[in-house]
């Protein structure tokens, strides 16, 4: 009961925040005109939207449903939710091409095909989720060592934290009875506040975010 609690108090935090840093990139977006923040304005609020629909659906397993019997696709709902927002975030951030230019990079990409089940689409979802966060944050960190501007650390970092959050998630689908799941979400949403750092200085300082990172 516990853990329940904390899931559902992480979720709803998670919801606050992702929809927080949404209303900021849109305030950005009003006052750059940037295509790009109109793309993060979207991200973060899928994100939240993401959050709120497992909070939804770890409720409705408790007081609706059977507990025995978790309703396992209202989860994988808020997941692929949640991946679109990361697909926004990455291609506003970092990739400007589906692959990247070096094999190691590659490399990346395939390495969460050999650690999931390809039968669970959730299984499949955070691969997705966790390839993209990965990819962008090593583009965003070797983009830093070309700018040297500190947001992009700011960047990189945020969404490491995201893609290592993704990664515990999936652990927990295989031992779901530990507390992983409640770790998976505090460390997404340390990911978001890395990523609420640059955002909020946008609004305020007028400067197009893409062009920037």
């Amino acid at each position: 009961m516990e853990v329940f609690f904390l899931e559902s108090i992480l979720n709803l935090v998670g919801f606050a925040v992702g929809i927080t840093i949404g209303i900021l990139s849109y305030i950005g977006f009003r006052n750059t005109g940037s295509p790009t923040l109109f793309r993060l304005t979207l991200a973060f609020f899928s994100i939240g939207v993401g959050f709120m629909i497992m909070w939804l659906g770890i409720t409705l397993d408790a007081y609706v449903f059977d507990p025995k019997e978790p309703q396992r696709w209202i989860q994988t709902l808020g997941i692929a939710v949640q991946t679109l927002g990361y697909f926004f975030i990455a291609f506003s951030h970092t990739i400007k091409s589906f692959f990247p230019r070096s094999n190691y990079l590659r490399s990346v990409g395939i390495l969460p095909l050999f650690l999931i089940s390809f039968i669970s689409i959730e299984n499949v979802i955070r691969s997705i989720s966790f390839i993209l966060l990965a990819y962008g944050a090593i583009e965003t960190m070797m983009s830093y060592f070309e700018s040297r501007r500190k947001t992009a650390i700011f960047v990189a970092a945020g969404l490491a934290m995201l893609g290592f959050g993704e990664f515990l998630g999936w652990y927990y689908f295989v031992f779901p009875q530990s507390i992983l799941n409640v770790v998976s979400i505090s460390i997404k949403i340390t990911g978001l506040g890395l990523l609420f750092i640059p955002v909020t200085k946008v609004p305020l300082t007028k400067i197009k975010f893409d062009e920037n990172l």
